[in-house]
């Protein structure tokens, strides 16, 4: 999605998350200066449980001049705005945002994709901040930055507060606007060094001295007093630099209403952050986030139902040890595979489609793509092949694993009859390709044979062809090991083995 793609809208109501950050209110600003400059009726606004009162954003509105509005939106009579409203740095629905009702809605944000049936969308999840994002969008319509002087030194500070500081800074499109970008260094120098108030470090400082730590998981879990919610990720940014913690939580209760807001952080690969969070609100919040840093709430009213009798703290703690204890870890690429409770299986010999990226793609070009478990992004190497499924699916697999276990042909493959379209995405340019026409028949090699065990645990997958990220399986999926290569492991989802696999007979 373009921006200008969105101009037959009149109103527009840019929104911000709760609880703004500079990268929300950097985003926001820059999506509203593009329709001012056309002569639009436009807003920025934000709404919540309370209004901005953290030293460095209220300088940062004073000096660049960000014409932020706050909206009360009661949860049972929610606002109604008239004509688009436009999320930035989050995602209509999640919890992080409040629900105003609009005629049309548009996202933009750069987090893992929630909302995939919106059709005006644009999600980079690849990418530092939501600010570089906006950067991208404005320069492509070639707006003129020079009418707004004050934006790109919001755009900059965006991107400089959700790197940390520039450390997690890997993406080139970040590395472009960081260099490209005209800002006020002076400014800069003065909102960093306003992160927090006194007050708001004795905060701090009371609550890392209660920490409640984990031995056995290596987890930290500390409530803080009332403060506002950015100061739970300082807090939280600052404890993940302990040496024994890998993950953390903190959270406080919210005055006047009593939910709870959280913090999540990780720096370990076996736990993404946003699906901790997830795990933390199920059913009694919402949350969500990066992979190493994720945000959530959850409401008092829902956690006293389902919680009657415990304190925040014991369920903080309690529903840490429950996650840990939740799934088991495989690691294909460091452990030797136990076939203990498999059988051998065959896949049938159904035609499936295959598509190598980097033979339309230069290496290293960042993608995504739809597969079973979601979106999917991946880095486009020699190596990499996509099967497609009949049903518009797409796993990732070795160039090695594909050569072996399937037949390979230059006849073009056809999906079922329901399927227009299976998009892969160039991430780095936002261009998306219809891998259909490109696609050809492989079919699996009759000696193609799997061992497979049906999963009775949750199974954190580290695969060898991504060895950096898991891949979930539910009880009920299957575990599946390639007999000529059982180190090569991977998760059939239990509709699919149905499906596609048959028992060997011995």
């Amino acid at each position: 999605m373009k921006l200008s793609e969105l101009t037959s809208y009149n109103p527009i109501t840019v929104q911000c998350h709760d609880n703004p950050d500079p990268d929300t209110l950097a985003s926001g600003f820059g999506v509203y200066c593009y329709f001012k400059a056309l002569g639009k009726d436009v807003r920025l606004i934000y709404s919540g449980m309370r209004q901005i009162r953290k030293a460095n954003l209220l300088l940062m509105i004073e000096h660049l001049q960000i014409p932020v509005e706050y909206v009360s939106s009661p949860k049972d009579n929610p606002v109604k705005l008239d004509g688009l409203l436009i999320t930035v740095d989050c995602q209509y629905g999640e919890g992080n945002v409040t629900r105003l009702l609009a005629d049309e809605v548009a996202v933009i944000d750069h987090h893992q994709d929630y909302v995939p049936d919106r059709k005006l969308k644009n999600i980079a999840s690849t990418l530092g901040s939501c600010a570089t994002l906006v950067w991208k969008l404005l320069c492509a319509e070639q707006f003129d930055f020079s009418a707004y002087p004050t934006l790109e030194t919001s755009l900059y500070y965006g991107l400089y507060t959700d790197t940390n500081q520039f450390s997690e800074i890997s993406n080139p499109l970040d590395l472009n606007m960081r260099n490209q970008i005209h800002y006020d260094k002076a400014l800069i120098t003065l909102f960093r060094n306003s992160n927090i108030s006194l007050k708001e470090l004795e905060i701090a400082g009371i609550s890392l001295i209660r920490t409640t730590y984990n031995e056995d998981y290596e987890f930290a879990v500390i409530q803080s007093q009332p403060c506002d919610p950015n100061v739970l990720g300082l807090i939280s940014d600052f404890l993940l630099q302990v040496a024994e913690v890998k993950s953390c939580v903190v959270f406080n209760e919210l005055e006047g209403s009593g939910d709870i807001k959280l913090s999540v952080r990780s720096c370990i690969k076996t736990v993404t952050a946003n699906e901790l969070v997830k795990f933390l609100t199920d059913k009694i919040g919402d949350g969500g986030g990066h992979l190493e840093k994720a945000g959530g709430t959850i409401s008092r009213r829902l956690f006293e139902e389902h919680y009657p009798t415990t304190h925040s703290s014991a369920y903080m703690n309690n529903r840490m040890i429950a996650y840990f204890d939740s799934y088991d870890i495989l690691d294909a690429s460091e452990t030797e595979p136990n076939l203990t409770g498999t059988a051998m299986y065959q896949k049938e010999h159904l035609p499936y489609g295959y598509i190598i990226p980097s033979d339309f793609l230069a290496a290293d070009t960042p993608i995504s793509f739809r597969t079973s478990d979601g979106l999917l992004e991946q880095i486009v190497t020699p190596e990499l092949v996509l099967i497609l499924h009949s049903n518009g699916l797409i796993h990732p697999t070795t160039l090695a694993h594909f050569k072996h276990t399937y037949e390979i042909t230059e006849e073009p493959f056809f999906p079922d009859s329901e399927v227009t379209e299976c998009l892969l995405k160039n991430t780095f340019n936002d261009q998306t390709t219809d891998l259909i026409p490109l696609a050809r028949i492989c079919i699996p090699d009759e000696d193609s044979l799997i061992y497979a065990r049906k999963l009775t645990r949750k199974l954190k997958l580290f695969p060898l062809w991504d060895p950096g990220k898991y891949t979930v399986g539910n009880p009920g999926d299957y575990l599946g090991l390639l007999a000529s290569n059982p180190k090569d492991a991977f998760i059939i989802r239990a509709e699919s083995f149905e499906k596609e696999y048959t028992a060997v007979m011995n």
